[in-house]
């Protein structure tokens, strides 16, 4: 099915074995992508299903359920203080490509960048593009901006990493290569200027192992990439 354009629907458009196409997703699949009617195409509801669907002009009939085994075995969030100007967006698109769950946008102390609503919305729009074209079966939840204190405090998940660019913290890999498979695994990912030491020092006492993602000081944006890679290939590999 790799050869079937995708895009992302929501299962409250499902009705009798059909979906009844937005207005936009009409223009998307007859203008953008100059697919005729009878063309199939494959719909995802952003929560793991998939469908083989037929353009029947405004609405596509349901051919049959896709089975679906991209996502990863453990739910990841990545907590990733905003970088400044808009490259936070390439942190979202790379992140969902590479199988990242939730995506928390932090404002750390060193956070420069105070984001709209608009932004927001921006930011599920390519987390959705993306989700799309790496045929996830799932689009990553996006929350709302909020102080580092607060996310750090509403964190639930068993393995909590703090990735620190200073200091002589063990390797992630080294950290996740140790463990069988969790349920949840928790990252965070500093501003440009890193995290301050109180920030480390509150991360630690609840419960964030720093780690170390080598000797180089990586950018904002690079750190998740990195960080994403390793455990990705490590929890895949395990699987596998």
């Amino acid at each position: 099915m790799a050869q079937l354009q995708r895009i992302a629907i929501a299962s409250s458009q499902i009705q009798n074995g059909q979906i009844a196409l937005t207005s936009p997703q009409q223009h998307y699949l007859y203008r953008v992508l100059r697919l005729q009617a009878r063309d199939n195409f494959i719909a995802m509801d952003g929560m793991g299903q998939w469908w083989l669907a037929q353009l029947t002009g405004t609405v596509a009939a349901i051919i049959q359920p896709l089975n679906v085994a991209t996502e990863l075995p453990t739910a990841i969030t990545l907590m990733a203080a905003l970088p400044k100007g808009n490259a936070f967006d390439e942190v979202v698109r790379f992140s969902t490509e590479l199988g990242v769950t939730c995506i928390a946008p932090l404002l750390s102390d060193r956070t420069l960048l105070k984001p709209s609503l608009q932004k927001l919305q921006r930011w599920q729009r390519i987390s959705q593009e993306a989700a799309e074209q790496s045929e996830r079966a799932c689009i990553p939840t996006i929350l709302e901006p909020a102080t580092f204190r607060n996310v750090i405090l509403n964190t639930t998940a068993t393995h909590r990493y703090l990735c620190e660019s200073r200091g002589n913290y063990p390797h992630l890999k080294n950290i996740i290569n140790e463990i069988s498979v969790p349920d949840e695994i928790a990252i965070a990912i500093g501003p440009e200027g890193g995290w301050t030491e109180a920030e480390i020092e509150f991360a630690i006492a609840h419960g964030f192992q720093p780690v170390s993602l080598g000797k180089r000081i990586l950018r904002a944006v690079t750190a998740p990439i990195a960080a994403l890679s390793i455990v990705t290939a490590t929890l895949e590999s395990v699987v596998n």
